[in-house]
């Protein structure tokens, strides 16, 4: 599993930009996550599935509402994780309200969740291999803190205990 001062994966994850701007066509965009976080402090959230209750109605809102917070306290970005086509994290971030504040990308294949050994099994419930839910803060690609949930949790990757960590 990742662990602090770690650097992350070098995978590459899909954003849907809703419309072109700054160089980026509509439609699915390959984000190299090396080169997305080289020089930048990324506030990194992933959870396991778009449009899932907690993710939904917690998860999400939370570091929107908190996005401000988040530039005040020097982060550049702030990213949202799943394991979901880009698609899906595109409509997803459509009904969130997310655009300009939190990044919405897709691990379609979960090769980034594997790489951290962050995944979360849910064969079980017909969502086969996902993310677990955590928060990291990460540093010119480097992990700096990391917030990992246990089984069915939603305790320490919020927006209020990862801005906190940022503003220490």
């Amino acid at each position: 599993m990742i662990k602090v001062g770690d650097k992350l994966p070098s995978t590459t994850l899909m954003e849907y930009s809703e419309v072109e701007g700054e160089g980026c066509s509509i439609g699915p965009n390959a984000v190299d996550v090396a080169k997305a976080t080289a020089g930048k402090t990324i506030a990194l959230f992933a959870l396991p599935g778009a449009f899932t209750p907690t993710c939904s109605a917690k998860h999400v809102p939370g570091y929107v509402e908190q996005a401000e917070a988040f530039k005040a306290a020097g982060v550049d970005e702030i990213w949202c994780v799943s394991v979901n086509d880009a698609f899906v994290m595109g409509a997803w971030a459509r009904d969130q309200k997310t655009n300009g504040k939190v990044r919405m990308l897709g691990d379609g294949s979960a090769d980034f969740a594997k790489a951290t050994g962050l995944t979360l099994d849910l064969t079980g419930r017909g969502m086969g291999v996902r993310s677990n839910r955590y928060s990291m803060l990460v540093k010119d690609g480097t992990v700096v803190t990391l917030n990992v949930e246990g089984p069915g949790k939603f305790e320490v990757s919020d927006a209020a205990t990862l801005l906190a960590q940022a503003q220490a």
